[in-house]
């Protein structure tokens, strides 16, 4: 499989949602009840799901702004510090007086695996900026996540009327986020979660099937972790599915974000869906062999080299791989 040439100049992708600093504790094994558990490795960084998905744009070659809120305290400091000295455009984030910014705990295991604790300042997205089409049109596309919903909507619906992609990163969220905001999105990338929640049913297959007919004017995907994507297919009608590449894991924090970026700048440089769905899948494959949440997130020719490695074929009909486990 070949990836599309790098594009002159990057296509830009605009970011809206959340903005967190991480503290990273990794330890052997997630606790199984209360007592002190004792890290041997530690690390702080600014992330959060559009953080992450704008970071991810970067090391792939594209260029990302950032629409996100910080408090007026020295974590805001820091987030806006650390995003923008990873090339991200943050001089559109918003610090909001009086209120605290985002911030987590999350203990990462041998395995992967994550346990998170994260604190939201609900001040933080009082304030609503306006967002016309005119200046959304100065982007390639736009990626909102559920965090913000209010101005993911204006962001989405601008996109709309100025004729670019419209991306909703799916997520689990409050009661009617996902029906406010999907009506807008020419996009939708639903968690496994979220797919489940939505759709009332554990079935992949099935859950792609009944999005799709509550969305019918987006294109739908559905993210499952090791057990890979799901897609329905426009020109066919038939629901797709693509093996996740096999890698240890060492850190699947961030890797949903990193996937997001990775579509998002695909869809903005016109790349074909399959092609789409096997980069992103890659760029979040890789991202989990590596410490650090979205610090993981791969370069472009990293992910180009891992893709010509990569025995997963083809995409398949999603009834051809149902009965698997």
């Amino acid at each position: 499989m070949t990836i599309s040439s790098d594009f002159n100049p990057p296509r830009r992708v605009l970011c809206v949602g959340a903005a967190v600093l991480d503290t990273l504790f990794r330890v052997r094994t997630l606790p199984a009840g209360q007592g002190k558990i004792l890290p041997y490795e530690m690390l702080q960084v600014a992330e959060g799901m559009a953080s992450s998905a704008a970071y991810a744009i970067v090391r792939l070659g594209g260029a990302a702004s950032l629409w996100g809120a910080v408090g007026d305290d020295a974590a805001g400091e820091r987030i806006i510090a650390d995003l923008g000295k990873s090339g991200i455009e943050t001089s559109d984030m918003l610090r909001i007086d009086g209120a605290r910014s985002a911030i987590s705990t999350i203990l990462i295991d041998d395995q992967g695996e994550r346990l998170i604790v994260p604190f939201y300042d609900e001040r933080l997205h009082d304030r609503v900026r306006p967002v016309s089409a005119q200046e959304i049109s100065a982007f390639d596309a736009v990626l909102v996540d559920v965090r913000w919903p209010k101005l993911a909507l204006r962001t989405l619906i601008a996109a709309g009327e100025a004729g670019i992609p419209a991306i909703l990163d799916g997520d689990v969220a409050g009661e009617g986020i996902i029906e406010m905001l999907a009506p807008a999105a020419s996009h939708i990338i639903f968690s496994q979660p979220a797919a489940e929640r939505l759709a009332g049913t554990a079935d992949l297959v099935e859950s792609v099937g009944l999005l799709k007919r509550k969305f019918e004017h987006a294109f739908i995907s559905v993210t499952a972790g090791e057990s890979g994507s799901l897609w329905f297919d426009e020109p066919s009608g038939d629901i797709r599915h693509l093996a996740a590449p096999a890698v240890r894991a060492v850190d699947t924090l961030a890797a949903g974000d990193i996937f997001h970026g990775a579509f998002a700048l695909a869809i903005a440089e016109g790349l074909p869906i399959e092609e789409t769905m096997r980069l992103s899948s890659m760029a979040a494959a890789l991202k989990c062999q590596v410490f650090g949440g979205r610090i993981g997130a791969p370069t472009r020719a990293e992910v180009r080299g891992a893709l010509q490695y990569w025995d997963a074929g083809t995409s398949r009909k999603a009834t051809e791989i149902a009965s698997r486990g």
